[in-house]
């Protein structure tokens, strides 16, 4: 069938909308990093409702840092993709022109840089996954000794993460007298800013100390909070929108109707008018990221450990259990009482559309979608929120079942026998700690040490230990449907 591209567009139905300006008198003023589906569905959309209303000094340029798959689907699209927006029966569909194309780093890191070097660009923004900034789960810190990131310390000529990219440009912006892009984080990260700061001047520094101090003095690395569910988008999803509209579109993302964004104000020069689209600028994100961080991504993984190992393929179906939406009312109890929440934030609202959202059929998001990378997850998602509980002495019953989700869950084989891949980084240490054996206590302490998840202090609390170990336990014996109802008869925490 016949891709969607600039010359294919105008035979999309006329219920589709698209690009209103010129895309041929767009430049590029963002580089963005990772431009997987979250971005296409997210920020990119923010993006194009500022070229729409005619400020076309923000088209934006993908660049993928490892696979060359999202470059397939786009570049022969000329950058062009459909956002299906998905609520119940009603969908509708928009094509984004924001994206000029994609580059694939691996094959010519030289030109990214360069693309990153430009005048023109004043924003290079990041979807990289917690794993893409080489840090330390444990302290935060840059992780020197690891290859990639020793690899860029001893020489750019090929950047190989993205702090190295960054660092590459912004030392080509120096020697050419321009002033630092400001880089901003997009990643579900707590003070996200502040870490892909440390890691950026971190490796500068380890390079240039010079460079190290220009880029701290005159960068600009604003916290943001990313607020949306784009599931995968699948094979019978692209064909039935090929049906639909005569035109094949390998770029089509799917989403739900919401959508928030809350940017830092700190930016290190010029920046697309996003208020105007509905982003939020504020002067202190942490209680919005907080807020998502414990409510929406806490419950997200705990439904995804428990529901894939009862059973549930997506996510709407554990929440039509009355077990498992009680489990997320206990959970979202235990995590409201951490926070701080923001004068603009009606946290008893936010809850309701939490659960309205995770109850979207239409969005077919599967659980293993969410529950891959869990270690990298974990603490900021749940294991923070233990913390402070556990500080209180509050309990932690609903937390501590959703830690012992992703523990059951490195084993690798279902309840009902069934094999599947644990996607995890640190996938071949928790097996480890599985074959092991020893029983679910044994198991339970196992996991718990390994420092980049659990840190120091909680491998060492023996009130998350039993905790842990009796979650683990049930959920061995009895299953995570029973465990979860056993929970929910207990009813809400003290």
């Amino acid at each position: 069938m016949t891709r969607l591209s600039t010359s294919t567009i105008s035979d999309l139905p006329v219920s589709i909308a698209r690009p209103a300006y010129d895309r041929a008198a767009v430049k590029t003023g963002i580089v963005h990093l990772g431009i997987g589906a979250f971005h296409r569905a997210h920020q990119a959309v923010f993006t194009e409702a500022c070229l729409d209303a005619g400020d076309l000094r923000w088209g934006i340029l993908g660049a993928s840092l490892r696979s060359a798959s999202v470059a397939e689907q786009l570049n022969p699209q000329d950058g062009l993709y459909g956002v299906q927006v998905r609520d119940g029966s009603h969908s509708t569909t928009r094509v984004i022109g924001a994206c000029s194309g994609v580059l694939v780093a691996p094959d010519d890191p030289v030109r990214l840089v360069e693309a990153m070097a430009s005048p023109d660009v004043h924003v290079v923004s990041l979807t990289v996954t917690e794993k893409g900034y080489h840090l330390d789960p444990a302290t935060g810190a840059l992780m020197l000794d690891d290859p990639a990131v020793a690899s860029d310390v001893a020489g750019l000529s090929g950047p190989r993460t993205a702090p190295g990219f960054i660092v590459a440009a912004l030392e080509r912006r120096r020697e050419r007298g321009l002033g630092p892009f400001t880089c901003l984080s997009c990643d579900n990260l707590p003070e996200n800013g502040e870490r892909l700061a440390d890691a950026v001047i971190t490796l500068a520094q380890a390079r240039d100390p010079a460079l190290g101090d220009w880029i701290a003095h005159h960068g600009a690395f604003p916290s943001s909070m990313v607020d949306r569910i784009v599931p995968a988008t699948t094979e019978a999803d692209i064909a039935a929108h090929s049906r639909a509209t005569g035109l094949e579109d390998r770029g089509l993302v799917k989403t739900e109707p919401f959508s928030q964004w809350v940017i830092e104000d700190r930016f290190a020069g010029p920046r697309p008018d996003w208020e105007a689209a509905g982003v939020q600028l504020t002067g202190d994100v942490r209680p919005w990221e907080l807020a998502k961080l414990r409510l929406l991504n806490g419950a997200h993984s705990g439904l995804a450990y428990l529901g894939a190992l009862a059973g549930h393929e997506y996510v709407h179906q554990a929440v039509a259990d009355p077990a498992f939406a009680a489990f997320v009312d206990q959970l979202h109890e235990e995590a409201q009482a951490t926070l701080s929440p923001p004068s603009g934030l009606d946290v008893a609202a936010y809850r309701a559309d939490l659960k309205a959202r995770f109850a979207n059929a239409a969005l077919m998001h599967r659980t293993r979608q969410i529950a891959m990378d869990g270690s990298q997850k974990l603490p900021q998602r749940l294991l923070f929120t233990i913390r402070t509980r556990l500080d209180r002495g509050q309990g932690i019953a609903a937390l501590a079942l959703a830690v012992a989700g992703w523990m059951r869950w490195q084993a690798g084989v279902d309840e009902r026998g069934s094999a599947y891949q644990v996607d995890d980084p640190l996938a071949a240490t928790t097996r480890a700690v599985f074959d092991a054996g020893g029983g679910s206590d044994a198991i339970a302490r196992g996991l718990m040490q390994i420092e980049a998840v659990f840190g120091a202090d909680l491998a060492r609390d023996e009130r998350l230990a039993c905790a842990l170990g009796a979650a683990l336990n049930g959920l061995m014996a009895e299953g995570a449907a029973h465990s979860v109802r056993t929970l929910a008869r207990a009813g809400m925490p003290a």
